[in-house]
């Protein structure tokens, strides 16, 4: 067999194949989940009348709502089981495996003709919890990456590692092998009427109407606080969008205000903050009229592709070949080309959380290169 060729359980080809009842398992925080809907919208194009079933963590469900490719949201608190230490005192143990229970009773309450795991199987506990969440459905076909130690796939693709492929290839692969497929794969996220109608007053209130606003965020939510650019590159990069006309747009996800009020105060003139009590869907819909965001990896870049907003990344230990704005030909990443970086999830690896001390990649990333990507994209719109 060769390097990228799947591993099929059995001979039957994947342009034969009928499903009717679909699951799509992707526990995982915000940008990851967008990083799946091309592969919902894949299997969706393939399986025009399946019913498809999309098993998420209760805070990205709402994401998934008004997106026609899935036709029933599961939810479940997946952290519960993340560490040992997530079971916290016994009685918090005992809740989160009645938790789990519930989810195992319903899963095989339905009858799935087949479920496709999007995840990579990097560790013990993770291979574990995967495992007998595949058992539980008693799927005859169970699709998946295999990094050597998926014995309970029916059906993989190698896991060549993070960043061999960008996560959206990668599960775009897994469901590919049961023949679905998207022509221009992109991040996909539906809005409601009433939520682009409470952003437009919202534009209107705070002043940006008739604006071209370009949008910061200079948080990178709380899986780890190692991926942000300092505060004063960001800043600059407002300061220089700001003199060449633009209205800047500053964004602050939970926890992130005082941090937003550093840039806001750095840039000056009339920049304007996102609350952050404000919800990722109405976040999104404010997001929908910027001309540009300029980002650390985080849920919020993603959040900007999904609703077609070009984006400039800054990248530092994370690995931007994995999670970096997709397509990447509608977007930048900018990022110093050290020896040691990526060194959060390189390889096979989960590498190194909150990097190293110095964080030399993002520490001596001038503002002046951002500033120019930024620049970049923004002539393309004109």
């Amino acid at each position: 067999m060769q390097d990228g060729e799947p591993r099929m359980g059995d001979s039957e080809l994947s342009t034969q194949l009928e499903l009717r009842n679909v699951l799509v398992i992707k526990l995982a925080d915000l940008g990851d989940l967008l990083t799946a809907t091309p592969a919902l919208r894949a299997l969706r194009q393939r399986f025009s009348h399946a019913r498809i079933s999309a098993l998420v963590t209760p805070h990205t469900a709402p994401l998934l709502w008004e997106n026609d490719a899935v036709d029933q949201i599961l939810a479940f608190p997946k952290a519960d089981f993340d560490s040992r230490a997530g079971l916290g005192s016994p009685i918090q143990a005992a809740q989160a495996f009645g938790r789990a229970a519930n989810l195992a009773r319903q899963l095989r309450a339905e009858t799935w003709d087949a479920v496709f795991l999007l995840h990579h199987l990097t560790t013990p506990l993770g291979r574990a919890k995967y495992q007998a969440l595949l058992a539980a459905t008693r799927a005859p076909r169970r699709f998946g990456l295999d990094n050597g130690s998926a014995t309970f796939l029916t059906d993989s693709v190698p896991d060549a590692g993070f960043g061999a492929r960008h996560e959206v290839e990668y599960w775009l692969q897994v469901v590919g092998m049961a023949g679905a497929q998207v022509a221009e794969p992109c991040l996909e996220m539906t809005l409601t009427e009433e939520e682009t109608a409470w952003a437009d007053g919202w534009w209107r209130v705070s002043g940006l109407e008739g604006s071209s606003v370009v949008a910061l965020h200079p948080g990178s939510g709380t899986f780890s606080l190692a991926r942000r650019w300092p505060a004063d590159r960001f800043a600059t990069v407002g300061a220089g969008l700001a003199h060449a006309g633009h209205q800047v747009l500053v964004v602050a996800g939970p926890g992130e205000e005082n941090l937003a009020e550093e840039v806001r105060v750095g840039i000056g003139g009339d920049a304007v903050i996102v609350a952050p009590e404000t919800t990722p869907r109405r976040l999104a819909a404010v997001l929908r009229r910027c001309q540009l965001l300029v980002g650390n990896d985080s849920g919020v870049m993603h959040l900007a592709t999904a609703v077609g907003v070009p984006v400039v990344g800054v990248f530092g230990l994370t690995n931007h070949r994995a999670w970096g704005p997709y397509p990447p030909q509608a977007h930048r990443v900018v990022r110093l080309d050290l020896p040691c970086s990526p060194c959060l999830y390189p390889g096979h690896g989960l590498g190194a959380r909150e990097g190293c001390p110095p964080r030399t990649c993002l520490t001596t990333l001038d503002a002046g290169v951002v500033l120019e990507a930024a620049r970049e994209l923004l002539r393309r719109r004109c």
